[in-house]
């Protein structure tokens, strides 16, 4: 019987790739020599974000912004519903949904606590919202929402922090909170803590950026190469954009749990030790 399945999904998946292959070679003579707009001028748009704009409110701005606002709106709803509707309803013995929902704070809570041992309250809540924004925002372009530009052309929406403004935006929010944090916990101290990592915001932000613009170029690339735009680009879209949601957002809430726990630490007070003592032990030494 093992067999037999093994020889039908060979012969399944078989037909399906000379399937494939065949569309290829027939399609590819039957295309025009532009079917789409150049890969280096989609390429530049993905970095610079100048073809394509929205109108907003009579504002032209990237389609990312528009992603960010359909995303925060989603997460605060989610966590109005949540906090409203389910969290009274929980019980000793968890469903399947509060035991999700558990583990995914326990997560956060454990990653603070291990990084930030001696203050992990507000780092623990910030880290979770922010991952949880990397992870849907990233997943978000999945959906391949349409917008309408203002050239009269249709997009869809890329992820939020596929523009540089937004990843420089949550690079320098997760800057502010740690600088608060050490200020708010030692003072001046903490601040000269948090400011001996001036490049932290810039390194956080170019992180994120490129990491899904990366994933971004290489699916145009598939796409824009006649052999590979059967089908592929799917696959390499779906497996890249998963990769950065799990992996971006693990990072962030890494290195900004582990930053926050060096600027709040508090500092060792040197003990003063008397003149009488100070010559008592001189003169034992000598």
């Amino acid at each position: 019987m093992e067999k037999k399945k093994k020889t039908r999904f060979i012969i399944i998946f078989a037909f399906i790739f000379a399937i494939l292959i065949a569309g290829i070679i027939i399609t590819g003579n039957l295309l025009p020599e532009s079917p789409h707009e150049e890969i280096s001028v989609a390429m530049k748009d993905a970095v610079l974000h100048e073809t394509f704009k929205i109108n907003l409110f009579g504002l032209q701005v990237n389609p990312a912004v528009i992603s960010a606002f359909i995303v925060s709106g989603i997460l605060i709803v989610a966590a109005i519903i949540i906090r409203i509707f389910v969290i009274p309803k929980f019980t000793i013995i968890p469903g399947k949904f509060q035991m999700l929902l558990e583990q995914g704070v326990e997560l956060f809570a454990n990653m603070a606590k291990e990084n930030s041992p001696h203050c992990h309250g507000f780092i623990g809540g910030y880290i979770f919202v922010a991952g949880a924004y990397i992870c849907i925002g990233t997943l978000f372009e999945l959906l391949g929402l349409q917008a309408s530009t203002t050239a009269g052309t249709s997009i869809a929406l890329p992820a939020p922090l596929a523009d540089i403004n937004g990843a420089i935006t949550m690079g320098c929010l997760t800057f502010l909170v740690i600088m608060g944090g050490g200020i708010a916990r030692n003072g001046l101290k903490g601040l000269g803590k948090a400011l001996k990592e001036f490049s932290l915001p810039i390194s956080m932000s170019f992180r994120l950026f490129g990491a899904l613009l990366s994933g971004a170029l290489v699916t145009d690339l598939v796409y824009h190469y006649t052999l590979t735009s059967y089908v592929i680009p799917v696959f390499v879209g779906v497996i890249f954009t998963l990769l950065h949601a799990l992996i971006q957002a693990y990072v962030l809430t890494t290195l900004a749990s582990t930053y926050f726990g060096e600027v709040t630490e508090k500092s060792e007070k040197k003990v003063k030790v008397p003149k009488e003592k100070k010559k008592k032990i001189k003169a034992e030494r000598a």
